[in-house]
């Protein structure tokens, strides 16, 4: 057998190339992630919603990624849990920033998380979009880095108020909220409505989140005799309300929550035949006339067996808008990408979006929010009249009353 010729070294070096190049090829071709942190609750009293916000957040992220990413490269979500507390949502901030390096940050649930985080991001430069924080200053601070998409919580007490005034047509109301940043700021948006319009606040009644017992209360709202009791809540201290205030039966004229715990399937559950006729204003539903709206409620229903609540539609958004600002920016400059999120003008299933500054707000989306009725035991959107598949019910019927029906 003949001895074989030894490789010329050019053609050892153009192996040893090739050899190199299949192995690197792979990792070239797998182009590298664009990361976005998420701050949400995922564990403690507040976890369904903020599971409901992560399953909008995963939707949107599936919808993009099949469609080739942003840029070439996909976006990666980068969850941390901020347990619902102010001290989680700081290490969350942190932990983003300084270990996963993300380009922005979306998030929290809470108005109280939302507000601590949001200042971190913006000493540190880091575009924070907020999709459900409502508290109104989260966006009152002039921070240049902090966007939000949702109303603000003076929203929530002027929507509702005018679907209380064109239909209820209340002389006298009653207000009881939890205690955090979103309650206080809520009720009291709902008190500065109340004596603009000449509607004399009986009482207002403040609580720690998580009351074991609100009948004492309930019964010292009985004695003042409102017309409407407003009240300000995440969702098991709304169940609980809603079963108590049966209990010591209480009978305004109408019962209205502050969207938050009164919006979700949990409520409904919890709550059974107790919701019925309560009033709550909402930040999105699926019977809105906006682009992909039903065709979100259906993919959710579909994935998670559940249909979604507003807070699965602003997560949604959220994703969008990110990526639409990162598309427009053309990379993940901090600086270009806070830039792109100003000049944000879309058109989404939550609604348009487009980020302005206005009566002391900055970077805040103009956000209207309909009102839904619970009618035999669903979701009825009844304001305003132009996004309306019902009309209102009051005044509601009496406890005794219902239980004859």
């Amino acid at each position: 057998m003949r001895p074989m010729k030894p490789l010329h070294p050019k053609a050892l070096f153009w192996i040893a190339i090739l050899f190199l190049g299949l192995l690197i090829t792979p990792s070239l071709q797998a182009a590298e992630p664009i990361k976005i942190g998420v701050i949400t609750t995922l564990t403690g009293p507040e976890a369904p919603l903020g599971s409901a916000q992560k399953n909008g957040y995963d939707l949107a992220l599936k919808a993009i990624n099949a469609k080739g990413g942003v840029l070439g490269r996909p976006l990666e979500l980068v969850y941390e849990d901020d347990g619902g507390k102010t001290q989680g949502a700081i290490s969350a901030v942190e932990s983003l920033i300084g270990r996963h390096k993300v380009v922005a940050i979306a998030g929290a649930y809470t108005s109280q998380s939302t507000f601590s985080a949001a200042g971190i991001a913006n000493r540190n430069g880091i575009p924070f979009l907020c999709p459900t924080g409502a508290s109104d200053e989260i966006t009152r601070q002039g921070f240049e880095w902090v966007f939000r998409i949702n109303a603000p919580s003076a929203v929530y007490a002027t929507s509702m108020m005018e679907a209380l005034r064109r239909t209820v047509k209340p002389k006298t109301l009653a207000i009881i909220h939890e205690s955090t940043l979103f309650g206080s700021s809520t009720a009291k948006s709902i008190q500065e409505d109340a004596k603009k319009n000449g509607i004399d606040v009986r009482l207002v009644e403040q609580y720690e989140k998580g009351a074991a017992d609100f009948k004492p209360t309930l019964l010292k709202i009985k004695g003042t005799q409102p017309d409407v009791v407003f009240m300000v809540s995440y969702v098991q201290d709304a169940i609980l309300l809603m079963r108590q205030a049966h209990e010591v039966d209480l009978n305004p004229k109408a019962f209205a929550g502050a969207g938050a715990g009164f919006t979700t399937a949990e409520f409904l559950e919890g709550a059974g035949a107790d919701a019925e006729y309560l009033l709550t204003n909402t930040q999105w539903a699926p019977d809105q006339p906006f682009p992909g709206s039903k065709e979100f409620a259906a993919d959710y229903q579909k994935t998670y067996g559940r249909p979604p609540t507003y807070h699965s539609a602003e997560s949604y958004a959220a994703v969008l808008v990110l990526a639409d600002a990162i598309s427009r920016a053309g990379g993940t400059d901090r600086a270009k990408l806070r830039d792109a999120l100003k000049q944000t003008d879309l058109k989404t299933l939550f609604g348009p979006i487009k980020f302005e500054s206005y009566d002391g707000f900055t970077n805040q989306n103009r956000h209207e929010m309909p009102v839904l009725q619970i009618l035999n035991g669903k979701y009825i959107t009844v304001w305003p009249p132009a996004f309306a598949t019902g009309k209102i019910i009051s005044p509601i019927p009496p406890w005794k009353e219902r239980a004859k029906r």
